[in-house]
């Protein structure tokens, strides 16, 4: 059908197949729309139920963004934004959830009109509502940054105040984080303020004006941020502890099976063992060998116990090797806790299988009432944790994959069989 369609007039055609998108887009919106109604009568249901089963009013409430976030298949940290957004929309900023729902907004862009917003008071973020919103037809042909800035610009118009204490509170969230890029490479990005902000890239700016050689001027920038930082030059390498975990075959016998460096992933075989090679050529960074063995039937890496509360160090990091990231479902995050599945008041033991690495957030949103987490360790099979919300939904998460007969470098000392060997493939 669709073939004689297009053969029998094909611009037709294509303005029906783009008029589909349209719809399809539209759709979207107004789904995003619908589940922001949904998520706000979950908030106010489950708010009213802990009321009348006597929860304390600071208490209501704890876990919900997380049980949204699985709902979603999203991380916790968005569950929070997801909860934050649909309470705004239906109970402060009906043009707004209006023009979501019609298709005038994507979700996005009504995230960032609610986002500007939150430092108003209720009265003047309902005024923001109106004069954003209230004619739908206003905001045709504006995109993502026309309108964040008009919210911007109306918001310090109904209140200067708040809208400068915010820019004060918002300096106390700067921060500097890491993230995996594409080929072996990582992004390194600092939130500063402003004028900080613009100071760095002026002055990486300025070593760029100032080199002349055969670097681009983004490499140049590059290299002068990693020599001011770390106080070494570029092309030496760092005596900083890396975790790199990859089998003896890829180290030894030349095999292409991928390493791994916990919290960035994957690293391809001849990398890994040029960034071993690097740290044994250089005298200031050295490295020691330690062998993690996958159990020969299950394939598991041979679990440490304690009768210890907390988890020792050895076996918390054993267990941040095993999860890499944190193990609630779609988190990703990097390990900040190491804790029981089944609480030790509960009589959950201290041990790899009941041990779990999660982010600060997931590892409090899990102690909320309600929620329940189990853990299973059978043979030939990774680990798994199953997460039930209190609403009875369970969610499955296991550890990554193992890689056979792991060793793990760490740069500190070496043995001298290591040292030549990985001389001997840096020098090839």
């Amino acid at each position: 059908m669709f073939e004689s369609a297009a053969a029998a007039d094909p611009i037709a055609y294509e303005a029906t197949l783009v008029e589909r998108i349209a719809d399809l887009e539209r759709g979207k919106s107004a789904a995003a729309a619908e589940q922001a109604r949904v998520t706000a009568d979950l908030d106010a249901a489950r708010r009213a139920r802990e009321a009348a089963e006597g929860v304390p009013a600071a208490k209501r409430g704890r876990g919900l963004s997380a049980e949204i976030a699985l709902a979603r298949h999203d991380s916790p940290n968005r569950g929070g934004r997801h909860l934050g957004f649909a309470r705004a929309l239906v109970h402060e900023m009906p043009y707004t959830l209006a023009a979501l729902e019609s298709g005038a907004l994507s979700e996005w862009r009504a995230t960032l009109i609610v986002r500007e917003s939150a430092c108003l008071s209720l009265e003047d973020r309902r005024k923001l509502d109106v004069r954003m919103c209230a004619d739908q037809s206003a905001l045709e042909g504006l995109g993502d940054k026309r309108i964040e800035a008009e919210a911007k610009a109306v918001a310090y118009q109904l209140d200067p105040q708040a809208f400068v204490d915010k820019a004060v509170r918002a300096q106390s969230e700067r921060t500097v984080t890491v993230r995996p890029a594409h080929d072996a490479m990582t992004y390194v990005t600092a939130l500063l303020p402003v004028t900080q902000g613009v100071s760095v890239y002026a002055a990486l700016k300025r070593a760029a004006d100032t080199s002349f050689d055969d670097r681009s001027r983004g490499q140049v920038m590059a290299d002068t941020l990693f020599e001011r930082v770390t106080g070494h030059h570029a092309d030496v390498p760092v005596p900083v502890a890396i975790n790199l975990v990859m089998t003896d075959e890829t180290l030894f016998g030349g095999a292409t099976t991928p390493a791994h460096i916990p919290g960035y992933g994957p690293v391809p075989a001849a990398i890994a063992c040029r960034l071993a090679g690097d740290a044994i050529a250089d005298e200031k960074s050295k490295a020691t060998l330690r062998r993690l063995f996958r159990h020969p039937d299950s394939g598991a890496l041979v679990a440490m116990e304690s009768r210890s509360r907390l988890f020792p160090k050895g076996l918390a990091q054993f267990i941040a090797f095993r999860d890499d990231t944190c193990r609630t479902p779609y988190c990703d995050a990097p390990i900040r806790h190491t804790d029981h599945a089944i609480p030790h008041a509960r009589g959950g033991a201290t041990t790899a299988a009941n041990g779990l690495g999660e982010c600060e957030a997931c590892n409090y949103a899990k102690e909320a009432p309600g929620w329940l987490v189990h853990t299973f360790d059978a043979a030939g099979q990774r680990h798994k944790a199953v997460y039930i919300t209190p609403t009875g939904a369970h969610h499955e998460s296991h550890a990554p994959p193992l890689l056979n007969d792991v060793v793990v470098f760490k740069p500190s000392a070496v043995e001298a069989l290591i040292a030549n060997h990985l001389a001997g493939l840096t020098a090839a």
